[in-house]
């Protein structure tokens, strides 16, 4: 597996302090983008935190995924949480080692009184002793709240005195930028009052055994709580590895509601995402269709990456991006001059880099900033390589009617659009996923010749 060395840098752990006025949650920031650049620790927020012990629990929820592998669970995983600043709200992000599992906690501005709230992407330290700090939180007493180190810490210390180096595995960025693509085809499907959602959640197994963990269920509104049913009938949402749901239990006591995102139900497993409502907060976690079937491999930014206006458009769109906790696209259409479609496109783009995520609660996405380097995802799929090699070697012909033929050695493939225009293809690949985990190999390529003729035609014009 590909993979590069990431440094986290801290001036100290994160910790909770005991001070004359309560207790103080500082989260420790690693090096991080801002509208200012590259900052080494940056500084989002200080204030405090409405609902502090269902603040505490969602914390520790988003930490526990950072911290799990639901899939080969014996393998460590030692991502730290992403913090963004939006300026009215603060995001936690976090995702599994086995990249089957999205986690993001919004604390929203109702969640929050303080300063101003900063804009910008870090990483959090997360460790044990802030874990078991975090445990004792309670809702007697208010709870001080400060991400990043203040003026003062910054200027007397004279270097990190906390420095992790984690693996970054290709399919961790791959993952990130996947999932808002999948999570982008989600409609609300069930919500459940606070109630039901507890009774609901605690009737899930906990366990942890790689078959266990395996299983799918779906699940049926009806009224106000959920039918189980072994198959994916109309209106079924799936519940793909319900142990996977285990990190919602530490917020159960707060739940004010539990909403149910998916697409609409096919012949097979899907993603899903759990969102329960919390004062002032939301926690969701996002469930790749299968536990050993991570994010990584979906498929569904191979589209953007083989069009070719989507890396121009996707450079003009990040120039657009500031931190908004929600991108109108119709309005960044307008401000970049490009049609909605291509807008889409560009976003899809730019998430492979880890600048773009989605909010299936407000049905949009949101501007961040990750770590990782344009077009990395890009350069280390698999598939894309493929196709550009079968362009390159003049291996596709465009026939009449909306066909086209791959020819790979000595078979031949045929790749067939359909009314909306989606391509379907004669290969073992799309026989075994029906297009469930993107295009194959011989449609991308299609499509790039297509893409390529049409663009002769308009120069000729």
């Amino acid at each position: 597996m590909s993979q590069a060395a990431h440094a986290y840098a801290y001036l100290r752990p994160s910790a909770v302090h005991d001070d004359a006025a309560g207790p103080r949650l500082a989260l420790e920031t690693s090096g991080g983008a801002t509208p200012l650049g590259a900052v080494a620790n940056p500084r989002f927020f200080a204030g405090f935190l409405a609902d502090p012990a269902p603040a505490a629990a969602a914390l520790l929820a988003v930490a526990d995924v950072a911290a799990a592998r639901y899939y080969q669970p014996q393998l460590r995983a030692s991502l730290d949480p992403v913090v963004t600043a939006n300026g009215d709200r603060l995001r936690f992000e976090s995702f599994s080692g086995c990249c089957g599992v999205y986690a993001r906690l919004d604390v929203l501005r109702a969640g929050l009184d303080g300063d101003d709230i900063g804009h910008g992407t870090t990483n959090v330290d997360v460790n044990n002793p802030l874990r078991e700090a975090l445990t004792r939180i309670g809702p007697a007493e208010p709870l001080h709240l400060a991400v990043g180190p203040d003026a003062l810490e910054v200027t007397t210390f004279d270097g990190p005195v906390v420095e992790k180096k984690v693996p970054l595995p290709e399919r961790w960025l791959r993952g990130f930028a996947e999932t808002q693509v999948t999570a982008a085809g989600f409609d609300l499907r069930a919500e459940l009052p606070a109630a039901e959602a507890v009774r609901f959640l605690r009737s899930l197994p906990r366990g942890g055994g790689r078959s266990g963990t395996r299983t799918t269920q779906w699940v049926v509104p009806a009224g106000r709580t959920l039918r189980p049913t072994t198959r994916p009938v109309p209106g079924a949402v799936c519940l793909p590895g319900p142990e996977r749901l285990a990190a919602l239990q530490r917020v159960l006591r707060h739940a004010l509601a539990l909403r149910i995102y998916g697409p609409v139900a096919g012949d097979g497993p899907a993603a899903s995402a759990w969102e329960v409502v919390l004062p002032g907060m939301r926690l969701t976690l996002t469930l790749s269709p299968d536990a050993s079937r991570g994010f990584s491999g979906e498929g569904g930014v191979l589209g953007a990456l083989a069009t070719g206006t989507a890396g121009e458009d996707a450079e003009l769109v990040a120039v657009l991006l500031a931190w908004e906790p929600r991108i109108e696209i119709a309005e960044l259409a307008g401000q970049a001059g490009l049609t909605p479609a291509r807008v889409r496109a560009a976003l899809t783009r730019l998430g492979t880099a880890g600048q773009i995520g989605y909010d299936t609660a407000e049905a949009a996405y949101f501007h961040r900033q990750l770590p990782y380097d344009a077009g990395r995802a890009e350069a280390h799929n698999p598939r894309l390589r493929a196709a550009r090699a079968l362009v390159a070697a003049g291996a596709v012909r465009l026939e009449p009617g909306g066909l086209a033929t791959v020819t790979v050695d000595e078979h031949v493939q045929r790749v067939r659009a359909d009314a909306a225009g989606v391509l379907s293809c004669t290969c073992l690949w799309w026989a075994k996923y029906r297009g469930g985990r993107g295009p194959c190999k011989h449609a991308l390529a299609v499509g790039m010749v297509r893409e390529g003729a049409a663009h002769r035609v308009e120069a000729a014009r």
